[in-house]
């Protein structure tokens, strides 16, 4: 039985041989009807960030749409167990993950239980789409795509990508274990040099995604004089899309803060699986002295481990300040099957 509106796979082996039926998505309609089960997979796969939900994809497509989608599903009867959002570039032979650029992860989402069976179900699917190059970028730690086998007639190749360095969090209720005592000191300072200029107040904003999103772009903005990556209409409309749908699914951490009513600071991160990720911020350089990103990375970090987190995710770069915080180097991989000539 296959779901409906779905376009079938024409894939290389027999269907008989493959452990799940699959298909190829090609349409965002398509991808759209899969929405709930999209999200079940995402909730049972471990390794899965919010750059894999369709809170987050499926903004990205509608709004960019670089190339043909050509997402695989392998399901079994009508569940999901496998999806890998991926487009075929036009004018070149790659196919490329769906949230690529924007997305600081990017990986495929696989039932744990049935991991082999899904994971050999979508390559084997892979082979009938033309590309020569099949490149899986910033793949995290213990990433699903990791794990697939290698492609027949494919060699493969590994690589590191971009530094992404993580705290790791160790419960308790404040920063001692895992910040530094340096920048715990700074970060008193930073704070106390604030309530001298007035009364500040940290606010969560997910209930309010446009007045937040307004204040972040326009702190963003101030901050990197507008060379920002915030800039284009496109960035923006898929943000205004996207934080709408991470906060319904709590998965986005909105935080505004303000002297006496004034914002000067904005942080917009995620949380999930025991992970929590700073992805952008902004603030008024009219305060730069008091450093308000400062004391926001500070209230994102003791939040994450109140709620419950493992890890902090300062995301893509190997900017000193991350590692002042106590980050650990932690590297993205890159991992490319490309047909050979006998393929």
């Amino acid at each position: 039985m296959r779901s409906p509106g779905l376009a079938t796979a024409s894939p290389r082996w027999p269907e008989a041989e493959l452990p799940l039926r699959t298909e190829v998505i090609a349409g965002l309609d398509d991808l759209r009807r899969i929405e709930r089960l999209w999200w079940s997979l995402w909730e049972r796969c471990p390794p899965a960030t919010p750059f894999q939900s369709p809170a987050w994809l499926l903004p990205w497509w509608e709004v960019f749409a670089p190339g043909r989608l050509a997402a695989i599903a392998a399901w079994r009867d009508n569940e999901l167990y496998g999806l890998a959002a991926f487009y075929l570039e036009p004018n070149t032979d790659r196919l490329l993950p769906a949230g690529i650029s924007l997305s600081d992860y990017l990986d495929v989402l696989i039932d744990p239980d049935s991991e082999e069976e899904a994971g050999t179900a979508i390559v084997h699917t892979a082979v009938a789409l033309p590309w020569r190059e099949w490149s899986f970028e910033d793949l995290a730690a213990g990433a699903c795509a990791m794990r697939l086998p290698v492609l027949p007639g494919t060699k493969e190749t590994v690589s590191p990508h971009h530094a992404a360095p993580v705290i790791p969090l160790c419960g308790g209720d404040d920063l001692c274990c895992c910040v530094p005592a340096r920048r715990r000191r700074q970060l008193r300072r930073a704070i106390a040099a604030a309530e001298r200029l007035g009364e500040i107040s940290i606010e969560r904003k997910e209930d309010a995604p446009k007045q937040f999103l307004d204040e972040l772009i326009r702190l963003h903005g101030a901050r990197w004089e507008g060379d920002g990556v915030l800039n284009g209409a496109d960035v923006l409309r898929f943000h205004r899309l996207a934080l709408p749908r991470l906060a319904a699914r709590g998965l986005a951490r909105c935080w505004l803060m303000s002297i006496d009513g004034k914002p000067v600071g904005a942080y917009y991160g995620f949380g999930d699986h025991d992970r929590a990720y700073a992805y952008i911020g902004g603030f008024d350089p009219d305060y730069s002295e008091v450093s308000p990103g400062s004391i926001l990375t500070g209230h994102a970090i003791r939040q994450a481990i109140r709620e419950g987190a493992r890890e902090f995710h300062f995301l893509r770069g190997g900017e000193a300040y991350k590692f002042s915080w106590g980050a650990k180097e932690r590297w993205t991989s890159r991992r490319v099957f490309t047909r050979t000539e006998t393929s």
